[in-house]
């Protein structure tokens, strides 16, 4: 039997996501004050100097874990251009991914939620949700230009309605997940933001 041996980059990305990944269990589980860099190296089975060596503290393991938790929550989106077509399919991609979310996602969303009274998390997810934001802004404004969405849209407004909803569903989806249709929302979600945003 032939076993391919991993190069030091390959063993240093192992690392990194399997810490990743305890870190997001420890904060599901136990909440974000739980998270200690040796917690974290007991629960992904290295030691706090591994930990450390990667990530150097908690805020920089916090910062690593926000981008990490947000990569590609909605795949396929990178090959759209700008436009109402991929803000509806964010829209419609968020809220269904939201119904199956991992232990990454909901992390992501405690978080969140957390940094309204954090003050080491508020920077971070300041930081997260602007570049969310104007995600959906150049959407609006693409979609505008483009001749799809009404001219009396504003694309900073739509930025903070679109975000706040999808957070919030995910919120919900984390406090009671029986009460959030995931299948159903999505549908009508979606096509609440066409009928709004669509020029005549």
């Amino acid at each position: 039997m032939v076993t391919t041996r991993r190069t030091q980059q390959e063993r240093r990305a192992q690392a990194e996501a399997a810490l990743l990944n305890a870190a997001a269990e420890l904060v599901v589980e136990h909440g974000v004050r739980s998270l200690t860099l040796a917690r974290v190296g007991e629960q992904a089975g290295y030691s706090r100097g591994i930990v450390t060596h990667h990530f150097g503290s908690k805020q920089a393991l916090i910062e690593r874990l926000a981008r990490a938790t947000q990569a590609g929550f909605v795949p396929g989106l990178a090959d759209l251009p700008p436009g109402l077509d991929r803000l509806l399919r964010l829209v419609d991609g968020y809220i269904g991914a939201s119904g199956s979310a991992g232990t990454m996602n909901r992390a992501f969303l405690l978080l969140w939620a957390e940094a309204a009274t954090a003050s080491e998390l508020a920077p971070i997810f300041r930081e997260r949700d602007e570049a969310f934001r104007s995600d959906l802004r150049t959407d609006v404004a693409a979609g505008i230009a483009d001749g799809d969405v009404r001219t009396d849209i504003d694309p900073d407004d739509v930025a903070i309605a679109v975000l706040g909803q999808l957070r919030g569903i995910g919120l919900q989806l984390l406090l009671d997940p029986h009460t959030v249709d995931t299948a159903r929302l999505r549908h009508t979600v979606t096509d609440y933001w066409r009928r709004v945003l669509r020029a005549p």
